[in-house]
């Protein structure tokens, strides 16, 4: 332990600290905003600076490292008039229409400015970089007027694909592709990364709520909604919540009182694709088929795929995502029981996910019919935060509700496909049963838990060895597709995310400021709160749910018949990485 001075009180602190977390030890908040921990460690920004005596200038308290004696001044005026400058510097060249953004009351950039009461207009006013204004996806638009230059989107997305940088010199400097190239032109997963991790309004999904009311007042419409299973666990932080709070039965009362007809659970969906994906896998250990085969749930690691390991797609599992089974299924099997022209029938679905939002635009989503999408829009978690403040619903006062029958019961094992490794572990459960012709007691796999980068584990089953593996993040996605490529890939499953930590870090869900990210286990607080719902279960395995079971006997026929195949699988393709 060192023992160091801030503010001229004594503390003592890890040897190996920076004064940024050093200061944390000693209970006090530096404002930070390029900085973000693993990821963006740059000390580019200048407003984390702080006085360290002896020094000939303020320094980056976010890199510097302290020192045994060392006596640091973290509110000097010589501190806050050097941030509070930086910060005009910034916000000359910031759009400043906050009230209609995106971002107002959640933006690190307003906070910091209304914290040092910097005000919206400055001596520093002046000349106006070139602005560049990318809506060329379907998921995102890029908004360079409110962009600070934190870097913190390139960080994201340099563990991704890497596709956006800093172009240009000194003033023109402006985050973009490379040779200035629209986003739907180059290889971008449409993952959302850069979103979440961005502290302004410069990077937004693409909101579709306006289209959603308008097709809920609409009375040729029956409109219903699923939410996957991570939204429960990440709604709650929209309205203040603690982290890793479980808002299920809110958030069912809430959809039903904007307006949607029917309100379905995707954990259903989740059990359908254990059901399908699980058969595949055993067929294809059995009959000799691509091994090791990869999961197919996530539409940002499918896409990254398809653009940089083409050759590997044979090794991809053929399932459709659950949002997209539970919307062929809907739009099929629940409009055939209801009576219901499907024709009338518009799929909602609320994703952690904007990939999610290319993923329903993709070939082969259109299971139950050539000119019906399995789902018609996708709402992130954050836009139906938004909408349900929009229409005025006292959310945390909300009795707590159920889903709507014929796709309202769903096991623990679709409770865990929002964090990474709960896929794997529900395909176990049901392969394990499967194999072993037993009813397993023991169905707890904690070896492919947890927020480590890659997981491995094997298991014995029937005789049977099971190699698996677990990765999350397009980084370790690489480590994992490199192994295949060179065939030293010793597994026979692997399960991939396109997000760290699965859906519930997807680029989607509720943005926490860079303090929270940096000091607190945000993802591990929202996994916890699926696993604890997985562990509350009557039922906690796919095959053991009473509505698969009676979709199977009554509809589809069994796991992998031609009937499954044609609404619950697709097809892939290769992606050119430019099209330009």
């Amino acid at each position: 332990m060192y023992q160091i001075k801030i503010n001229d009180i004594a503390y003592s602190v890890p040897e190996g600290s920076t004064i940024l977390e050093a200061a944390r030890y000693a209970g006090i908040n530096i404002p930070t905003l390029c900085y973000l921990k693993d990821l963006n460690e740059i000390g580019a920004c200048r407003v984390c600076v702080v006085e360290v005596k002896g020094a000939r200038s303020l320094v980056a308290a976010c890199m510097y490292p302290v020192n045994d004696g060392m006596e640091i001044y973290t509110n000097s005026p010589a501190v806050l008039e050097s941030r509070k400058t930086t910060l005009q510097l910034l916000l000359s060249v910031h759009n400043r229409k906050c009230l209609s953004c995106v971002r107002s009351g959640n933006c690190e950039f307003q906070t910091l400015c209304h914290d040092l009461g910097v005000e919206d207009e400055g001596a520093y006013d002046g000349a106006w970089p070139e602005i560049t204004y990318d809506d060329s996806t379907a998921h995102m638009i890029r908004d360079n007027s409110k962009c600070v230059l934190c870097r913190r989107c390139v960080a994201a997305c340099e563990g991704q694909t890497a596709v956006i940088g800093p172009n240009g010199r000194g003033f023109d400097t402006h985050i973009a592709c490379a040779f200035e190239q629209d986003l739907a032109d180059v290889a971008c997963i449409s993952c959302g990364q850069c979103i979440v991790n961005c502290p302004t309004g410069a990077l937004t999904e693409k909101d579709s709520t306006a289209e959603v009311m308008a097709a809920i007042a609409d009375p040729d419409k029956f409109v219903v909604v699923q939410t996957a299973p991570a939204i429960r666990a990440t709604l709650g932080e929209c309205f203040d919540l603690p982290i890793g709070t479980n808002v299920k039965g809110k958030m069912v009362a809430a959809l039903r009182r904007l307006g949607f007809d029917r309100v379905f659970d995707t954990n259903f969906g989740a059990d359908l694709t254990i059901m399908e994906e699980g058969t595949e896998f055993l067929h294809r250990m059995q009959e000799g088929g691509v091994l090791p085969m990869i999961t197919s749930c996530s539409p940002g690691w499918v896409k990254y795929i398809e653009y940089f390991y083409p050759e590997l797609l044979p090794h991809l599992s053929s399932c459709k995502s659950p949002q997209s089974m539970q919307g062929a299924v809907t739009k099929s099997w629940f409009a055939e029981k209801a009576g219901i022209d499907p024709k009338k029938i518009v799929s909602v679905s609320i994703m952690p996910c904007t990939a999610k939002k290319f993923e329903i635009h993709r070939d082969d989503m259109n299971g139950a019919g050539e000119d019906l999408m399995d789902n018609d829009y996708v709402l992130t978690t954050r836009e139906l935060g938004r909408l349900i403040k929009q229409c005025g619903i006292d959310f945390v006062n909300l009795p707590d509700e159920e889903f709507d029958p014929c796709m309202d019961i769903a096991s623990g094992a679709g409770a865990i496909f929002g964090t990474s490794g709960g896929v794997m572990e529900a395909a176990l459960r049901t392969v394990a049963d499967n194999l072993t012709g037993e009813d397993l007691k023991a169905v707890d796999y904690h070896e492919v838990r947890g927020m480590e980068e890659i997981k491995e584990a094997s298991y014995e089953i029937a005789g049977q060895t099971i190699k698996v593996a677990v990765a999350s993040g397009m980084k370790n996605a690489k480590v994992l597709l490199e192994k295949i490529k060179h065939g030293e890939a010793d597994y026979q499953f692997i399960e991939i995310m396109g997000c760290p930590g699965g859906c519930i870090n997807g680029g989607g869900q509720p943005i926490q400021p860079a303090v929270v990210r940096n000091f607190t286990d945000y993802r591990g607080k929202r996994a916890e709160a699926l696993y604890a719902e997985d562990r509350n279960l009557p039922l906690r395995k796919s095959h053991d749910n009473p509505l698969i079971q009676q979709i199977y006997k009554e509809y589809l026929g069994e796991p992998g018949s031609e009937k499954a195949h044609h609404l619950l699988h697709t097809t892939y393709i290769a992606r050119p990485k430019y099209k330009k």
